[in-house]
């Protein structure tokens, strides 16, 4: 895995230390002495993760944590912690600070690349995410990194897997101080109980009586409604192989027994922020894909996604030796309701023409807003005779009934014409079908209007 990782120490032996043992695996290291370059380093998105000392002469690394997790452009960026500070207190001041982890000096090798790595592997997979999302700010969705900065990651849904009553009845009160907590003391049910309960955070213990702790780990990881779930791992403090096989199978965060409460709840503070943030990115990701292929008024798809979807359900239709008939439709008279009633009574018109034509068709249907008034509905295993009909029921659907306009404190009476067409033979190009629908549109209108009318074969 290559990774750029900044090591930030006063002391220039650490850093060398830290540098060897970082470049042996193969990671990029970029170095600052201080808490002023770290800043500035990572204010230019020159590292995936960050080592940082403590007790530095110009600002401590607390202070250099609380301004990278305070500033939307770096909050994201994992923070690790390494000093020689031990105690309880001094954890979790640093997970409190918005640390990822609190590593004490001095540090195995293999604690700190697993860590590191895993880290990096939740970076990256973040980094993606921001990179889809920012099509999402270009189109006016609300990016989530200043709503993450302010998240004090309480409130959140904690599942505790533990099967012992000693551990379960001294941890789940503390955590259920700050979060909605379930104990399931089964662990065979564990994994059913994840699935269904949408949680933000799974606290698993490793010290399972019959039951191995790290499977239900990797069981979570592999199954697709737990796959994004952070894990929170607490293992008896011998257990330093299994930690780090947890971390490598996907394990987000662990806790040595005998478990602090503070670092307890500081350490799922910072799982519960990181789930909420990484469901934003993801939402942002879906709202922006959506927004992309929807038409915002009707709520149906656009012109460019029917335009990229045409070729493909022809092709499909060829292949399966099925028919395939396309109906363009067209509001009767639509700008004299704009002209006459103005532009909001239009839109009332268009939502609810959409609404009638969900209504009128199938869930395999392609229903596009093509432009303005003018709708395409594309419907695969169908031919002209009962598109023909399907066309006649919409068309009566708009005429029986009036429109509602103003918020509904008004009524007008529409009508709409239709061309049909069909795919005539393989590999027919769908622009040539198009055309002659929309040819037989303008016969509809030109006839006129309120009618339907099929394209000549």
């Amino acid at each position: 895995m290559s990774a750029r990782v900044l090591v930030v120490d006063d002391v220039p032996a650490n850093v060398r230390l830290l540098e060897a043992r970082l470049s042996a695996e193969y990671f990029d290291v970029v170095t600052a002495c201080n808490g002023t370059q770290a800043l500035e380093v990572a204010s230019r998105a020159e590292c995936d993760i960050i080592l940082l000392d403590v007790m530095m002469p110009d600002m401590d690394g607390f202070e250099v944590c609380r301004r990278l997790k305070s500033n939307p452009a770096t909050h994201f960026i994992p923070v690790v912690m390494v000093t020689a500070l031990d105690s309880p207190a001094d954890r979790v001041r640093g997970l409190e600070a918005g640390a990822d982890d609190f590593l004490t000096k001095p540090v195995s090798d293999v604690v700190l690349i697993a860590r590191v790595r895993s880290l990096t592997r939740l970076k990256m997979m973040t980094d993606e995410l921001r990179m889809r999302a920012l099509t999402s700010m270009e189109i006016g969705v609300q990016a989530p990194e200043r709503s993450a900065v302010v998240d004090k990651g309480m409130g959140g849904r904690i599942l505790l897997v533990d099967d012992r009553p000693s551990s379960y009845e001294r941890l789940a009160p503390v955590l259920a101080a700050e979060h909605s907590v379930d104990v399931e003391p089964n662990p065979a049910e564990a994994l059913f109980h994840a699935a269904e309960g949408n949680y933000d955070l799974l606290i698993v213990s490793l010290g399972l009586e019959n039951f191995d702790g790290l499977r239900l780990c990797s069981q979570a990881r592999s199954l697709e409604r737990t796959r994004q779930v952070p894990i929170l791992a607490i293992a008896d403090a011998d257990n330093n192989a299994r930690l780090l096989r947890g971390l490598e199978i996907g394990v987000n965060d662990y806790l040595l027994r005998p478990v602090d409460k503070n670092e307890l709840l500081a350490r799922a503070r910072t799982q519960v922020r990181r789930r909420r943030y990484t469901d934003h990115l993801r939402d942002n990701v879906q709202n922006s894909i959506e927004m992309a292929i929807t038409d915002g008024l009707t709520g149906l798809h656009n012109r460019r996604y029917m335009e990229t979807h045409l070729e493909t359900l022809a092709e499909q239709a060829s292949l399966r030796g099925k028919s395939l008939a396309l109906m363009m439709l067209d509001i009767d008279f639509f700008k004299s309701v704009n002209d006459t009633y103005g532009h909001d009574a239009g839109d009332d018109v268009l939502r609810e023409f959409a609404v009638r034509i969900r209504k009128s068709i199938r869930g395999i249907d392609l229903a596009c807003r093509y432009g303005g008034e003018e709708f395409v509905i594309v419907m695969p295993e169908t031919d002209m005779h009962v598109a023909g009909m399907v066309a006649e029921r919409l068309r009566r659907a708009v005429a029986a009934e009036p429109f509602a306009i103003d918020k509904g404190t008004r009524q007008i009476d529409m009508t709409i014409s239709i061309g049909l067409a069909a795919l005539e033979r393989k590999g027919e190009p769908m622009a040539d079908v198009l055309k002659r629908a929309d040819l037989a549109l303008y016969r509809a209108k030109h006839d006129g209007r309120n009618r339907v009318v099929a394209a000549a074969a």
